[in-house]
């Protein structure tokens, strides 16, 4: 079996599981399929072990010969070979990081698919689904998928509705701002911002355990995203949609793990539309959004660093100790920031790191050029109607609903529980 088989039998238990015919469609692929048949069609159609993300189907004796083997790419010494070479994962080491199947070339290891599933709940629609999509969603689909048509295919799927995760990475931002006037007082002081990327904050918890003191005891935009509509939509249940593997593990933390029930990347959305022949470009428009420039350019290296600092601004722009920022840039880029921050060496007091090169735009299951997204994502982030969230009202009516009356009550644990994460 290939990668592009256990593509195509995701899209044929998408297909078959809106018409109603998976059994039989099983069936078929188990007739005609090699060894490694019966595990490709369970972690498909989303079953396996449920707090993992990353399984083996079969052994490859290192047959990939690539310098950029799994083994090599994993971050947490998860990946290990027996004496015939094969590879086995250490699932107490294993974060659910998904780099080890980026680069596997032999298709050994796969990252299970989570939408079908909801399937039947979304043909039902007795219970409201929503997605929620990445702020690295803008022209992912093709130049003319606009956020409306993109809300108007979700729909066409049986989803409730559509929300852009910028909108909580908004309310993120005032967050953050607000966590760096509390905890930045002297010249030494610095703080490691938690938004956007789990394999940073997997890093800082799990190799950098010494600096965990310094990350922001905040949620991700994801998280906060899902509980928030919970919060409105008692019962509801949320799907995030981005470009990242990973999510998929942060998704299932004990911590966090009540606020989206589902992960699926932009390949797997656009294998799913092809399924069932759905073209988001030939939709009308359903709707408009409602975020700030700052949470729109979270999709991008140094984002997080210029939302947060332009939203300090905002609001303390009186105060003397300003945001000075680095960011790190791809996994490598952050190993060597969080050593140069043990060691003292660097002066900057607000740290953002991004596990793909360029920031979520880069990530592992993007549907278009890196560059190119970051430039729609500027260009999207232009098009806003505020600047920052303060001066967004669609925000702060938001957060009112939200039981956040004052931006300080950011700071209040009870108000602003379902933002905080102790790390």
């Amino acid at each position: 079996m290939t990668g592009p088989d256990y593509d195509a039998i995701f899209k044929r238990m998408v297909k078959s599981a809106y018409q109603g015919t998976m059994p039989g469609e099983k069936e078929k692929i188990r007739s005609r399929g090699g060894d490694t048949t019966d595990h490709l069609i369970l972690y498909a159609s989303g079953g396996g072990e449920p707090d993992k993300v990353v399984f083996k189907v079969k052994d490859c004796s290192g047959a990939c010969g690539r310098e950029e083997n799994c083994e090599a790419s994993c971050l947490f010494n998860a990946i290990v070979r027996d004496m015939e070479g094969n590879v086995i994962i250490k699932q107490s080491n294993c974060s659910g990081c998904g780099r080890c199947v980026e680069v596997c070339r032999d298709y050994s290891l796969v990252d299970k698919k989570e939408f079908v599933p909801l399937i039947d709940m979304l043909k039902d629609r007795k219970i409201p689904v929503f997605a929620i999509v990445a702020p690295a969603f803008i022209g992912q689909f093709g130049p003319g998928v606009t956020p409306g048509k993109m809300r108007a295919a979700f729909k066409r799927l049986g989803f409730y509705g559509m929300v852009e995760v910028a909108l909580f990475a908004d309310i993120l931002t005032l967050k953050e701002a607000l966590e760096f006037d509390r905890q930045v007082t002297r010249d030494s002081d610095f703080l490691l911002t938690s938004c956007c990327c789990p394999i940073w904050v997997s890093m800082v918890k799990r190799v950098y355990r010494d600096l965990v003191p310094h990350i922001s005891p905040s949620v991700s935009p994801m998280t906060a995203c899902g509980r928030g509509i919970k919060h409105l939509h008692p019962g509801s249940k949320v799907v995030f949609v981005g470009p990242c593997i990973a999510k998929k593990a942060e998704a299932k933390e004990p911590d966090i793990k009540d606020a989206v029930d589902a992960v699926l990347t932009f390949k797997e959305l656009e294998q799913i539309f092809e399924a069932v022949g759905i073209n988001p470009a030939e939709l009308e428009e359903d709707e408009s959004e409602h975020s700030s420039r700052a949470g729109r350019i979270y999709a991008r290296t140094g984002g997080v660093s210029r939302a947060v600092s332009d939203t300090l601004n905002r609001i303390r722009p009186e105060r003397n100790i300003k945001i000075k920022s680095l960011q790190a840039d791809g996994v490598q880029d952050c190993r060597r920031l969080l050593k140069e921050v043990l060691e003292g060496k660097i002066e900057a007091n607000f740290l953002e790191g991004m596990g793909c090169s360029g920031g979520c735009v880069g990530g592992p299951k993007v549907l278009i050029d890196p560059e190119k997204g970051r430039d729609l994502v500027e260009e999207y982030g232009s098009d806003a109607c505020s600047h920052t969230p303060v001066d967004n009202r669609y925000v702060m009516e938001l957060l009112k609903s939200l039981g956040i009356e004052d931006i300080q009550d950011f700071l209040d644990s009870e108000k602003a529980g379902m933002f905080i994460r102790s790390f």
